[in-house]
């Protein structure tokens, strides 16, 4: 009844094999199947859960507002009260609009800076993704930039050739493309901590040049902070880089699980938007009062006691476990971590973009990931998605991870 038995492609096991448990619970660090399995849970519903599941915090206010209404189609204090949170804590927005997911957040962002800049072309990179919009699933060729490859069926060339794909992390192939074309461009959009193609880092040189290419050129650089947005640090990758986005989309941690994502930046550019200005962008479900009551909870949470420094010394303690296990068999493993975020690649790295993360070895990450399942860990069925920390697994069940991890993965190295 529901095409590969799963609503989004990553949850089945097609690239491990096997067939998917089927989630019945979750209580703090873990999540519990149908058949009755635990599992210590570092996929965190791939990046939203900091707090664990079921935080008490999260739940009460849920629970709060779903007594009083669960939707109104009115605009709602709480949305004021959100967006002015946000403001305060993320440099590049004054001015945003709530969605209800990431794609929806990156799909209106381009479109946006379209309509602001009034040109066509958006630039993305290579293993990036940004949410399954039409111009955005366009993927990489050969070559410094390649334009008009569709990676979906469905997807017009049309639509794809006004998406041009360039290596990520390349200085020198972006700035000749920026030379070629850069006064064609709306925007460029960038994931600062990429997170799709596994765990990779935008070298700070990288994008200080996109930052300074893009107001060269008079085109928007859009910041897609979906996953590293609350994640990495109350003021996202920008805060901690230094590097301020004309646009920013915001996701997953910020709706505390439920649907709730958001789009914004520069006022002068955000008052494009209807029904303020000419871009015109809705939905009915956008704001709803139970997701900002998650959302506003999360961020309280984070705000109030910052988990960011166990959540990174837990982060590094896993990365340090894995290492042990695969330098003790013999086995190349490059493990790439920024704070709460890491992903084994299984080759001798460095991991640097999405060609050398396509040279990791799928078939030992498999053998690993069944392992670990076996072991009661749950890591994401893909080598090219983040393993997430949560803070109770931080706080509490650290050293019973590490002793999982550890034993799981020695027992694959050494085959």
């Amino acid at each position: 009844m529901i095409p590969g038995g799963v609503n989004s492609p990553v949850r089945a096991f097609n690239a491990v094999g096997g067939e998917p448990f089927f989630a019945a619970g979750g209580e703090g660090a873990y999540i519990s199947d149908s058949g009755g399995g635990r599992y210590l849970d570092l996929v965190c519903g791939y990046g939203p859960l900091i707090l664990g599941h079921t935080p008490p915090v999260v739940v009460e206010a849920i629970r709060r507002q779903a007594g009083v209404g669960i939707g109104y189609g009115a605009p709602t204090e709480a949305e004021t009260e959100l967006a002015e949170l946000v403001v305060k804590l993320v440099p590049g927005i004054e001015m945003l609009r709530l969605v209800t997911s990431g794609t929806e957040a990156t799909m209106s962002a381009t479109r946006l800076a379209r309509g602001f800049t009034g040109r066509r072309l958006v630039a993305k990179f290579a293993g990036g993704y940004h949410g399954h919009a039409d111009h955005l699933l366009a993927e990489a060729g050969s070559g410094a930039a390649t334009l008009g490859i569709p990676a979906s069926a469905g997807v017009p060339p049309e639509f794809a050739a006004l998406t041009a794909v360039l290596p990520y992390n390349s200085v020198a192939a972006v700035e000749e493309f920026f030379a070629a074309r850069g006064d064609e461009l709306a925007a460029v959009i960038v994931e600062p901590v990429a997170g799709n193609m596994g765990v990779v880092e935008g070298r700070p040189e990288f994008l200080a040049m996109l930052r300074r290419q893009c107001t060269a050129h008079g085109a928007l650089l859009v910041f897609d902070e979906v996953i590293s947005g609350f994640r990495l640090g109350l003021g996202g990758a920008q805060a901690t880089l230094g590097i301020t986005p004309d646009l920013t989309c915001l996701g997953k941690v910020m709706g505390g699980g439920l649907p709730l994502a958001a789009y914004g930046g520069r006022a002068e550019v955000m008052t494009h938007v209807a029904p303020v200005g000419d871009v015109y962008q809705a939905g009915t479900l956008a704001g709803n009062p139970v997701a900002v009551a998650a959302g506003l909870a999360t961020l309280g949470a984070l705000v109030d006691n910052p988990p960011y420094d166990a959540l990174d010394r837990a982060g590094a303690a896993i990365a340090r476990g894995i290492e042990s296990a695969a330098a003790k068999a013999g086995v190349d493993i490059t493990i790439n971590r920024v704070g709460s975020m890491l992903t084994p690649f299984l080759a001798p790295g460095p991991v640097v973009d999405y060609a050398s993360a396509r040279a990791s070895d799928t078939r030992a990450y498999a053998r690993l990931f069944h392992a670990l399942l076996r072991a009661g860990v749950s890591v994401p069925p893909s080598q090219f998605e983040a393993w997430f920390v949560s803070l109770p697994l931080a706080e509490s069940h650290l050293d019973e991870a590490l002793a999982e991890i550890g034993g799981a993965t020695e027992t694959v190295f050494r085959r």
